[in-house]
């Protein structure tokens, strides 16, 4: 197992069925992310990447079996931020010394391209790169976007089971994500994606297929997480126990693409005691304070009880493992 993970380490390189292996085999997890946290330190150093959330709207027209803005949840109070909203936010970041803004949302149609790009362009006013998390667009609305400024854009395809996706995204298509997936990096995006871990019906074998698919995109960058159940969800009765094994796709894809931006998630956060400290000692180099308004960002609640991070006390935290704030904008 040990000459597996060298020769990842070293390679970049693993078969599904070796993926696998390590995957299933815990015994190697702490030889596992010490090799993550090398190549990590190797290819994109000791600064962590600190990007600005935004989180604009939870309105959304889906309804994902595990998100708690579905569409159908009634026990949600819903609200959408005005254009200048969202602007002054933007501002007070990067007032804070911030070098991203990230712009995410549930899939809410109120907001079109065209009012997008404005908000864009306002914002790249400044020094900044600017994330987008918005969902599935057409290629023009995409074009849109990237053509006012945007450098990255996020969309997770949370499993790449075809058939998990599809019991799990009712009235979606998978082939439609893939889509979205080719078009942002066929148009110049830093194209982000990721998986949940801990779905219902997920195995290993998924899992490898997830990590070799985001080989196989060249992903910018990956986010991923445990699945922390909703209580307003169909899998609100399903148990939260996905942080180790998140980790270890985690290394795993930190292994295969040396070079990319990993964030460590708030859900790692929430379901484990210094989990964010943790994924940045196994391959993660990215961190997102939220910094939407408080009564709004507790609406933001795609899971429960979302921790609350003093962001204060962030570079303290990083300098006890040796790490520190970048002070540039962290394209791969």
């Amino acid at each position: 197992m040990k000459s597996l993970i060298k020769k990842a380490e070293e390679s970049h390189f693993l078969s599904k069925p070796e993926i696998i292996r390590l995957l299933e085999d815990n015994s190697i997890n702490d030889e596992l992310f010490r090799a993550a946290d090398r190549v990590r330190k190797k290819f994109v150093g000791d600064e962590i990447h600190l990007r600005a959330l935004i989180e604009f709207s939870n309105i959304c027209s889906r309804n994902c079996f595990y998100c708690g803005v579905r569409a159908e949840n009634k026990n949600i109070k819903r609200y959408r931020l005005m254009p200048d909203e969202i602007i002054q936010l933007a501002k007070n970041a990067l007032n804070s010394g911030y070098k991203t803004i990230v712009l995410q949302s549930a899939e809410d149609m109120y907001y079109t391209a065209e009012m997008l790009a404005d908000i864009i362009k306002e914002i790249k006013k400044n020094d900044t790169a600017v994330t987008l998390s918005i969902g599935e667009r057409s290629y023009q609305e995409y074009k849109i976007l990237k053509d006012a400024g945007a450098d990255r854009f996020l969309l997770r395809i949370e499993t790449t089971d075809k058939e998990l996706y599809r019991k799990l995204h009712p009235n979606m298509s998978f082939e439609n994500r893939i889509r979205c997936l080719k078009d942002l990096k066929e148009l110049g995006y830093e194209t982000g994606t990721g998986c949940l871990v801990g779905l219902p019906d997920q195995t290993i074998n998924s899992l490898a297929d997830d990590i070799l698919f985001f080989k196989e995109l060249d992903a910018d960058m990956v986010g991923l997480g445990p699945l922390i159940p909703h209580k307003d969800t169909p899998l609100k009765d399903v148990k939260a126990d996905g942080f180790w094994l998140s980790l270890k796709v985690l290394a795993l894809t930190r292994l295969l693409l040396p070079d990319i931006n990993i964030p460590a998630t708030t859900a790692m956060e929430t379901i484990q005691s210094n989990g964010r400290i943790l994924a940045l000692q196994s391959g993660a180099n990215v961190v997102m304070p939220n910094v939407t308004d408080e009564f709004h960002r507790s609406q933001y609640e795609i899971y429960p009880g979302k921790k609350s991070v003093d962001y204060t006390k962030l570079e303290e935290k990083f300098k006890q493992i040796n790490r520190t704030i970048s002070q540039n904008k962290g394209f791969r």
